[in-house]
């Protein structure tokens, strides 16, 4: 049986934050970097620099793994004011590999929000947020949309399609 693995970075998010993007849990890559989306196949950064057509700071050049560009990833999130969390608190799983975790304690979602009044809407980054947060959370009052995943193995989206169906984050 798999070892009880604990969500290690804390949300992101300020009182001005007006959207949250939840994932399921970090991949070994990102709990080893501490840092969320640190596997650079991963298409998160891409994304949201081109639905909110932002460039990403210069500081991601150096790897997420980089303190000095999870400050700047950080700070370029609040600037879009956008949220980032996981639904996981603690579970176990083999890897990164969302279809294999089990005994799932949710994060404190709510307290989260009660901290960011601001926040509008939710959006599930992917099937295993979306089935989780669903378990979790359902009788949370904010709508919670489902995207499609920005995980490389969600190979059947180009850039361009995940681009597309990001679009609506920015809730114009």
């Amino acid at each position: 049986m798999e070892q009880l693995i604990f969500h290690p970075l804390a949300p992101i998010s300020d009182e001005r934050s007006r959207v949250l993007i939840l994932g399921s849990f970090p991949s070994v890559q990102s709990r080893g970097d501490g840092f969320y989306y640190a596997n650079p196949q991963n298409r998160f950064w891409r994304v949201l620099s081109e639905v909110f057509d932002r460039p990403l700071p210069p500081q991601f050049s150096r790897g997420l793994a980089d303190p000095h560009a999870q400050k700047a990833a950080a700070l370029w999130l609040r600037s879009l004011r956008v949220a980032l969390w996981d639904v996981i608190k603690s579970c176990r799983i083999t890897g990164s590999k969302d279809d294999s975790i089990t005994d799932v304690t949710p994060n404190e979602l709510g307290r989260l929000l009660d901290s960011c009044p601001s926040i509008e809407r939710i959006f599930l980054n992917g099937r295993a947020a979306q089935r989780l947060y669903q378990e979790h959370f359902s009788s949370l009052s904010l709508p919670a949309v489902y995207l499609p995943s920005t995980s490389p193995l969600n190979a059947s989206y180009s850039l361009k399609r995940l681009c597309e169906s990001w679009q609506v984050i920015r809730g114009e």
